[in-house]
């Protein structure tokens, strides 16, 4: 069991478990000793719900990750390629298993497509005369991955750039499905919200699945009052803005992958006498960032510049427990003390992670941003971020602002770019003003979009996530809430996509009745992707006392601006 994602009010370690059974079923179908080939992309989102020792147990011996040519030698009876229904891999595992069947003794191969089996890739596995050679062909679902408590994603790269520039709802399918496999587990969700298109298609793919499968009626008592689908295209400001929280700074900084960051060793080389620093590591330091450390759970969604006297506070208290050896006199203090030692030291090593890292983000956030930004050709990324930034908060540029900015940027940067600014144009974040109304000030002044005294260090609003600024998308969350969406038709109207509500009848006998002063449990999807500074305002209302909903988030993908903006970028040929 994970201890961190049973927690809050939604025990995800269910999840976590039932996806775990699967995997055990599949293994135990492939009788004997065993390799796994892994897609590279898998080998995160697979950590967070199965650690080596689980494969171990069912005969795993070996793992290699998936490259062309020859696998690297095993002696095990079955080779098994964990893989996305992705064409170009087809070819990779086709040249595998063709240099095996050359190389002597035969094994017996298998393939497990995560999440869906794809007929494309088993015809390109035929045209490549390889088909009949697998003995399994199945299907992982692992659409939703459990990452804490209170977060779920699916961890699908592309869904933003599928759902918005190439009209592939392949993701919102695996959304729905989903949501179904959480409905099987945590019960019907009696109220579905949602604004955008894509949260209608979603939406409209769970009801025309419970209808398919009305046989078999859900017995389970609902964890869940609502469910709020949101398109991310609603708010594309939000991910464009620099966040302001801890854990979204060194998110935007070092980049979090599957709970993991990798950050420069130098800030957290031991410190030896008389060595002048000569001996620094050279790997890069990996830490795992989630609730189980418990500094990190107090810290994380807190606004950057309030971090540093939670750190100080901390260091005195462990400093203060440390000195308490000293007052041990009698066999049963020591031994009280002696007890304590573990949890004090990982605590000390958890404050010195934490203070390193702080240290590191200060070294880049106290740089100021340089005006000339493609004069100084400074990451083309960071200038895109700024243009879309600028366009989304005026409803378009002139077009004689957007020309020059063209201009500038694919003659400093390369003429290979000019489809990645078709891309942004044609997601929203680039365009004319068409001569029709900024519509962004009242929407600002509605929802309440920028607050001028913000309390960094004891915030009472969500706008501390960006030190001033509401996060659209949590807004609405919370207007849903609270007093709901009936106060603010006239915004809804001018935001993209339609807004809607359903209703999913619950059996007799399972409709919810709330205890005084209980809280709803509002579970709300990102399709196309959720910063940490986001679901760190949504953590943030879950704690208010007079509040009334706490969150569960989910989403396709957790991003930050510039993992967005190059999920829409074009490789250069």
């Amino acid at each position: 069991m994970a201890a961190h994602l049973s927690y809050g009010r939604v025990n995800l370690n269910v999840l976590r478990e039932a996806v775990r059974r699967e995997l055990r079923e599949f293994l135990d179908k492939c009788a004997g000793s065993k390799a796994i080939v892994w897609d590279e992309y898998l080998t995160g989102p697979f950590g967070l719900i199965a650690q080596y020792s689980l494969l171990k147990e069912h005969e795993v011996e070996k793992m290699f990750t998936l490259k062309g040519n020859r696998l690297p030698a095993a002696d095990v009876k079955n080779i098994i390629f964990f893989v996305r229904p992705r064409l170009e891999l087809m070819d990779i595992i086709a040249e595998n298993v063709l240099s095996e069947d050359r190389r002597g003794p035969t094994r017996d191969f298998h393939i497990l497509f995560v999440p869906r089996r794809s007929l494309l890739c088993e015809q390109r596995l035929k045209d490549l005369g390889v088909l009949g050679s697998f003995i399994h062909r199945e299907e992982y679902s692992l659409d939703l991955i459990p990452f804490d408590g209170d977060l779920l994603s699916m961890e699908s790269e592309g869904a933003f750039k599928e759902c918005y520039l190439e009209g592939d709802q392949t993701s919102l399918y695996h959304a729905a499905k989903g949501l179904m496999t959480l409905q099987a587990l945590y019960g019907t969700i009696p109220q579905i919200f949602g604004k955008g298109e894509c949260a209608r298609q979603v939406a409209n793919m769970m009801i025309r699945m419970k209808r398919e499968f009305t046989g078999s009626q859900n017995s389970i008592f609902p964890v869940f009052d609502n469910l709020l689908l949101l398109d991310r295209n609603v708010d594309l400001l939000t991910p464009l803005a620099t966040q302001l929280t801890y854990e979204g700074l060194i998110d935007e900084i070092y980049g979090i992958q599957n709970s993991y960051v990798k950050l420069p060793p130098e800030k957290f080389a031991p410190k030896k006498q008389g060595d002048g620093g000569k001996d620094l590591p050279t790997e890069a330091k990996k830490l795992q960032l989630n609730s189980a450390e418990e500094l990190y759970a107090e810290i994380r969604d807190k606004n950057f510049n309030a971090v540093g006297s939670v750190l100080s506070k901390k260091a005195k208290i462990i400093s203060a427990a440390f000195e308490e050896r000293h007052n041990a006199k009698t066999v049963g203090e020591i031994k009280q003390f002696v007890s304590q030692l573990p949890h004090m030291q990982a605590a000390r090593g958890s404050l010195a992670n934490h203070t390193s890292i702080a240290e590191l983000i200060k070294d880049v956030t106290v740089n100021n941003y340089i005006e000339d930004c493609i004069a100084q050709k400074h990451s083309l990324i960071k200038v895109l971020r700024l243009v879309c930034l600028q366009s989304v908060c005026n409803s378009g540029l002139k077009q004689k602002v957007l020309d020059y900015y063209k201009r500038e940027i694919l003659q400093t940067y390369g003429y290979e770019h000019i489809l990645t600014l078709h891309n942004l144009e044609k997601a929203g974040l680039l365009k004319p003003q068409t001569g029709g109304r900024n519509n962004y000030p009242t929407i600002r002044k509605t929802l309440r979009l920028w607050m001028d005294d913000v309390n960094e260090q004891n915030p009472t609003d969500i706008s501390y996530v960006y030190s001033g600024y509401a996060p659209l998308s949590v807004r609405l969350a919370q207007l849903l809430s609270r007093p709901g969406w009936r106060s603010i038709e006239e915004v809804l109207r001018i935001l993209p996509g339609p807004h809607f509500e359903e209703r999913q009848p619950l059996p007799t006998g399972l409709q919810k009745k709330r205890q005084p002063g209980e809280n709803r449990v509002t579970l709300i999807f990102f399709l196309g992707g959720v910063t940490f500074a986001e679901i760190a305002a949504l953590r943030f209302l879950s704690q208010l006392e007079d509040g009334g909903t706490e969150y569960v988030i989910a989403t396709t993908k957790l991003m930050n601006g510039t993992s967005w903006i190059e999920a829409l970028m074009e490789k250069p040929f």
